[in-house]
């Protein structure tokens, strides 16, 4: 940009990573600030690291990662090493018995690099608890940006990425997923979501119901990897192609936001007809009230008016 006087990136570093490296840190590598440092890891391709979150890997004091194996793997790619430095595991089923060991090398003013199994850390992952630990106990918390299976599948949707909304994982059992989806259906923005591959088609089927057969929406299967496919439609027609088929990887779902069109009376009853002479009632209520974004009550009255017409 014309007139853009910003310092070059190296001079950009703040003054406080120029301190000396700790004890524990690759002979070498750049110094790291004391305080917690989350790394973003790739998702796929092991060069989508970033330099910075390398430098973090090379340079800590301390490593902690939702699966050590991961990251010791990532970081041979590299021509990284732990070396003699801690290597901690931290996730769901170990945070209270882990936690309390890297919060005591933060206050002995060491650096900690904590580091997703793939993904931004925080996003879908564990580290939260962490996170606030650190903050209460006013430790430095800083992040690499970097890879986001999140961002990836909305970025090669093709849907809307103005306003989006994470919605994360669907509950596992009926009435909650049903819950959980009428919820999300009137939301006036992206919803992107993850599902395990044994259940996608469940989702796409349920989805048409709570959401609405027209929508588009997008499945996207193990991005930046060897056998990455995105596959686009409306609803309707993901759950067609989906359905009986055998289907592998990490899935993140991408859904278009309602129409943010009101619905007149005409569209309202013309959609109620349409849905009573197929579904039930109930049904009908529901999944009109998801695919015009009318409250379902209004939709209810609605449908007891023509029922009582018929």
């Amino acid at each position: 940009m014309i007139g853009d006087s910003r310092p070059a990136a190296e001079d950009m570093t703040p003054p406080e990573v120029q301190s000396t490296p700790g004890p524990g840190a690759r002979p070498g590598a750049r110094p790291v600030p004391a305080g917690l440092h989350l790394i973003a890891t790739p998702i796929g391709a092991a060069r989508d690291i970033t330099l910075h979150a390398l430098d973090l890997l090379a340079g800590a004091d301390v490593l902690a990662a939702e699966d050590t194996r991961t990251l010791r793997k990532l970081m041979e790619i590299h021509g990284l090493s732990p070396g003699a430095r801690p290597l901690i595991a931290y996730h769901d089923h170990n945070g209270a018995r882990a936690r309390p060991g890297l919060m005591r090398a933060l206050a002995e003013g060491r650096s900690v690099v904590y580091a997703s199994e793939a993904g931004t850390p925080l996003v879908a992952d564990p580290g939260y608890q962490l996170v606030r630990a650190a903050l209460a106990e006013g430790h430095p918390v800083h992040a690499a940006p970097g890879p986001s299976a999140v961002l990836a599948a909305l970025a090669v949707s093709g849907l809307p990425t103005d306003r989006f909304l994470f919605a994360g994982f669907p509950p596992a059992s009926g009435a909650a997923r049903a819950r959980w989806l009428a919820e999300l259906a009137p939301v006036q923005a992206t919803l992107v979501l993850y599902e395990s591959p044994k259940r996608v088609h469940k989702l796409l089927t349920e989805s048409m119901k709570h959401l609405g057969n027209g929508r588009q929406a997008a499945v996207c299967r193990e991005l930046t990897k060897r056998f990455e496919t995105v596959t686009r439609g409306t609803l309707a027609e993901l759950a067609e192609a989906f359905a009986g088929k055998p289907v592998k990887g990490e899935i993140v779902v991408v859904v278009d936001r309602p129409d943010a069109a009101p619905a007149g009376v005409e569209d309202l009853e013309e959609a109620l007809r349409a849905a009573l002479a197929r579904v039930s009632l109930k049904d009908a209520v529901a999944e009109v009230a998801a695919a015009l974004g009318v409250p379902r009550r209004e939709v209810y009255q609605a449908a007891l008016k023509l029922a009582g017409e018929r």
